[in-house]
This record gives C-alpha cells, structure tokens and sequence, in this order.
C-alpha cells in the first residue's frame, strides 16, 4: 500500500470523505437519542415510570450492541461504502415508521431494530478512515466523524424537544426521519468508495482469533470499559437531567430545558482540543486528564444553582467527548490487523455501557435520590481513571 495514494489535507477526496463522515455522525446520532430529551412527554403519553420510558433510549443502544457483535463478524464482508449507505437509510425510514407506532412495546421493539442496522455505520466507520485517509490526518478524520455524532446528538435533542413542543412528539420524530433520509441520500451521491480495502469471505476462526487477541490483551480490554463505563455515565445524565431541572428547585419549562442541549457543542470542542494536543501530549495522558475533567464536572451536578449546573454539564460534555475522542483513537490505532473488529468491539462495550447504566441509573433515582444518583456515576468516573491510569502510552507498547 503506497500512502501517498491515500486521501490527504486538502484534496478533494478528502474534503468529500470529510463532509460525509460527519453527515453520517450527524444523522445516526439524532436518530439514536431522539427520544432522549422527550423521555418525561412520552412517560406521560403512554403513563409509565422514568426508567421504563428510557428504554426508548436504551433499545436503540441494545440494538446497536447486537448489530456491533454481528458486525464485528460480517463487516469485512461486505462494501465500505454499501455498508453505511444501507444503514443510514433504513435507519431513518425505520425512524419514519416509529412516528406511527400504537404503543411503548412497539416504539421500542423498533428502536431495537433500528439500533441493529445503523450500528453498520459505526462498525466501519473509524476502520474505513484509517484504511483511507493519510496517516497525517488521520487524527482530523476521526474528530470529523466524532463531531458529526456530537452535532447530530445535539442537535436531535434541541430539535426534538422543540419540535415536540410545537407539533407534538410523534410530529418530531417523522420531522427527524426525514431529515436523517435526505442526509442518507447525499452520502450515497457524495461518499467516496475504498481504495485500499475490498469486501472478502468472512473467515470465522479468524475472526474469532482476531477477537480473542483483542479481548486477551489488557490495553485494549481498559479502552474497552472505559468506554462503556464513561459512555453509561454520560447518557445517564442526559435521560434524567431533564427530570431533575423540571422539578424543585428549579422548575423549569421545557422550551428552556431544551437549550440545556446546546451544551452539546463543548462535545464539538473537546473533538477539536484533543486532535491538536495529541500533537503535544500523548493520547493516555489526554485521556487521563479528560476523565478527571469528567469527574469534576459531575461533582457540579449536584448543585441546587442552576448556573453552576449549566457550567457542569458543559464541562462534563467537553470532558466526555475529549475523554471518547482518545479512547476511540487508541483502539483503532492499536489494532494493525482486523481493525473493523476491533473497533466494532469497542463499540459494542460503548453501546452496552450506555444500555446498562442508562437505563440501571433511572431505577437508582426513582428508587432513591439525585445524590444517590451522581454518587454511582463518580464510581463509574472513577473506575474509568483507574483503567486509564494504567494503560501505557502506545508508542510504549507493541501494536497487535
């Protein structure tokens, strides 16, 4: 493979491998918490608890863990490009039907279905960027794509919850569908077909072996549940913090909750900051710093001052990111070989992380408090430095 064939700064099929890897974040992202900032009108609408109005969120996620797994097996197998064209449009006509589902089984057993086709994104998403785009930018690529999830995140939220507010829930999410159908479409006009990788017959023993040297090695095990436990963490705080700001003390209408969501683009931040320290510092250095960052913005959870809440979460959601950015980074960059499976068991733990504690937490707050509540999330915090504190910076280690 000669690199300098492969996409650099500048020229055009980077520019285009750019703009719709970020549109690909943008619409997986809005489609997959859409239903993250309605969870209090649709508990209301169908007249059921927080935490089971959060599997809305949670099947979604549970969808994409099971599409991850199979992924990590049939990835390889298949078109780049095909892949994700696939995945973004039958995600959103999925979205599309989901505005007409009768009741909550329904809504979720969708959700489901729609998590397990647009995991094929994230399957390949990060093994396309480093097989294509120059070792040089490769850092820029992944933050593109990364920003494009914080964005799509962001902005799924503000404008579900508005759109929610205005024309009802079921009227916001065909609203969403639709959107996330016209940015699948420009992808499979604009997004650049591989060069340097070529669908072949899965071969499942190596496979098998590929994911077993992955899941026998500690360094990768550590990004592993560092990313389920600070991913878990995070959504946790998005599905209950609108709860908490409707309630005493501070009352809030949910127009107003709605831009707590634009706290989304310190995410957009912590993907810039962190791809121009890594030139300085070493990635595990970045990623210990960002989860202690994390950590402190979780701490500021607990105020009954709604400014000092506001500043919390966007330094958590900038720490998240930063912390995300890097872990995602070192695995791809960690695996020479079966990177796709690699990075797809990266997101499987990602995405369990988020099932399991997203939904785990909303039964600790119903059952108890939100002190109770932060404090399992700083455990969670916590254990992800542990992990972090002892991965050694990968120009240190032999790559697998």
């Amino acid at each position: 493979m000669d690199l300098s064939e492969k996409a650099k700064k500048g020229s055009a099929r980077f520019r285009s491998i750019k703009l719709c890897i970020f549109f690909s974040g943008l619409s997986v992202f809005a489609q997959l918490y859409l239903f993250q900032p309605m969870l209090p009108t649709v508990a209301d609408y169908f007249k059921t608890t927080a935490g089971n109005s959060s599997l809305l969120v949670s099947s979604s996620t549970i969808g994409m863990a099971a599409g991850l797994l199979f992924f990590a097996f049939k990835a390889d197998s298949y078109s780049r490009k095909n892949l994700m064209t696939f995945s973004l449009i039958s995600s959103a006509l999925l979205t599309i039907a989901s505005a007409l589902m009768p009741s909550l089984s329904l809504l979720i057993a969708t959700g489901v279905l729609k998590g397990f086709v647009v995991s094929g994104v994230s399957a390949v998403a990060l093994a396309y960027l480093t097989e294509e785009v120059h070792t040089s930018v490769v850092a820029l690529a992944i933050s593109m794509y990364l920003s494009g999830n914080t964005i799509g995140g962001m902005s799924g939220r503000i404008m579900a919850t508005v759109l929610a507010g205005e024309f009802g829930w079921r009227n916001a999410v065909l609203i969403i569908g639709i959107e996330s159908l016209i940015l699948g479409i420009i992808f499979w006009k604009l997004f650049p077909t591989s060069q340097f990788f070529h669908p072949q017959k899965t071969d499942y023993s190596l496979k098998v072996k590929q994911m077993g040297r992955f899941f026998t090695d500690p360094y990768m095990l550590r990004l592993y549940f560092i990313a389920a436990l600070l991913m878990g963490t995070f959504v946790s705080v998005y599905n209950y913090l609108t709860f908490r700001l409707e309630d005493q003390p501070f009352s809030l209408s949910h127009f107003v909750i709605a831009f707590i969501f634009l706290m989304y683009i310190f995410g957009v931040f912590g993907t810039m900051i962190t791809s121009r320290l890594s030139t300085k510092f070493s990635r595990n250095f970045i990623l210990k710093g960002s989860v202690l960052f994390m950590m402190s913005g979780t701490v500021l959870l607990l105020s009954e001052n709604i400014y000092i809440v506001i500043f919390g979460l966007g330094l958590f959601t900038l720490a998240f990111f930063a912390a995300h950015t890097m872990a995602s980074q070192m695995t791809a960059l960690h695996a020479r070989q079966g990177k796709s499976s690699a990075t797809s068991i990266y997101w499987l733990f990602y995405y369990f992380g988020s099932s399991i504690l997203g939904t785990g937490t909303g039964y600790i707050l119903h059952a108890f408090s939100w002190t109770i509540f932060i404090t399992v999330l700083l455990f969670s915090v916590s254990v992800s430095f542990v992990l972090a504190a002892r991965n050694q910076d990968l120009k240190d280690i032999k790559v697998l």
